[in-house]
């Protein structure tokens, strides 16, 4: 008996075994036939199924521009232009604006955008922010290619990406990698939530696009890892998350600059040892290691060693947090703000400032 229901529940196994076997052979090439999205794409080669990225680079790759940045000679205007610096950019919307970095065009006096249908068009500088090294271009022109892109699905370490740019001019190229790491959430304060990963990003990808295995844009790449004068190679880049760069591109587009409010504030979270020093009753918040004496923080009185606990009623976990939501306030606007002094806690209304940047040379 025990013989005869081992071998009934072995043959239920191989049965149930067989016809999932089944399923996933037919109806895996029906999906990728279909274009459905996976995690990568595959073609039908000679030899069988064989991994490709094709078609996330056929919906991506027209959106990203090479950017010309041009610099005149003011002492010899009749001369041609120099080539000041090589870049790449990113079609975001059918009006022609265009995202790049801040360091592409920062010393242009021209900038010509080439799609990769071979059109070129001059284009404008709408705003530019250099603490989140992104600027915006514009661009006139019809039947614009847009790069597709979902901001409700953030990167995560060991996501497959590829990064798309016009590395050292030599014509618009894809390198693959994977997201190594992720940064903070911030989105407004310059504390960047970087996307770090290990594909290639060299000098001319700046601007350039950071997709996924479905083509969808997740970043606009922006450095490489460098020591010394050496340069790259180190298998570390940088990119900005869509996320956050979406953000700040709507903010250029509105204003022309990144309006960021400020309180005049240093400050590092609650350790052990800050609570055992102030008395405090857990490590949650923001103790205060200095105040600009000309800043909002100053006129509101509040001091070095207050801790901050809330801002706007809402629990204060730590600096990104509570930087992101002072740079996000509108200056001027009166905001209050929860603070434990001495062992006893006030409520402290506080006029927001305004972070002025003054862009580098």
């Amino acid at each position: 008996m025990a013989i005869k229901d081992t071998l009934l529940y072995v043959g239920k196994a191989v049965t149930f075994g067989l016809i999932m076997a089944a399923v996933f052979l037919f109806v895996t090439p029906l999906l990728t036939d279909n274009g459905s999205s996976n995690l990568f794409f595959q073609k039908r080669g000679d030899n069988g199924f064989e991994l490709s990225f094709s078609k996330a680079v056929r919906r991506a790759a027209p959106a990203v521009v090479n950017i010309y940045s041009l610099s005149v000679n003011r002492n010899q205007p009749l001369n041609s232009g120099s080539l000041q610096g090589l870049g790449s950019g990113v079609i975001m919307s059918k009006e022609g604006y265009i995202l790049t970095n801040y360091h592409v065009v920062k010393k242009a006096d021209e900038i010509v955008v080439a799609l990769q249908d071979g059109r070129k068009f001059t284009s404008e500088v709408v705003g530019s922010d250099p603490v989140t090294d992104l600027a915006v271009l514009k661009v006139e022109g019809d039947t614009l290619p847009i790069v597709p892109i979902n901001l409700g699905v953030p990167a995560q370490v060991g996501d497959v990406v590829l990064a798309i740019g016009n590395p050292y001019n030599l014509g618009q190229t894809i390198t693959q990698g994977i997201i190594s790491a992720t940064g903070r959430n911030g989105l407004s304060s310059g504390y960047l939530d970087f996307l770090q990963t290990d594909a290639a990003i060299n000098a001319g990808n700046s601007g350039g696009a950071l997709i996924d295995t479905s083509g969808q844009l997740i970043g606009i790449n922006t450095a490489a890892f460098q020591i010394g004068g050496e340069g790259g190679g180190h298998g570390i880049n940088f990119a900005i998350p869509i996320k956050l760069a979406h953000s700040i591109m709507g903010k250029l587009i509105k204003d022309g600059r990144v309006i960021r409010g400020a309180l005049g504030i240093t400050g590092e979270p609650v350790g052990p040892v800050i609570a055992q020093i102030l008395n405090l009753p857990d490590l949650t918040g923001v103790v205060i290691t200095g105040v600009d004496p000309h800043g909002p923080a100053a006129q509101a009185q509040l001091q070095a060693r207050d801790v901050i606990t809330k801002f706007e009623g809402e629990a204060v976990p730590g600096v990104e947090m509570l930087m992101d939501r002072i740079a996000e306030s509108t200056p001027n606007k009166q905001v209050t703000m929860t603070i434990i002094r001495k062992g006893k806690v006030y409520d402290v209304p506080v006029t927001i400032g305004e972070n002025v940047v003054e862009e580098t040379e």
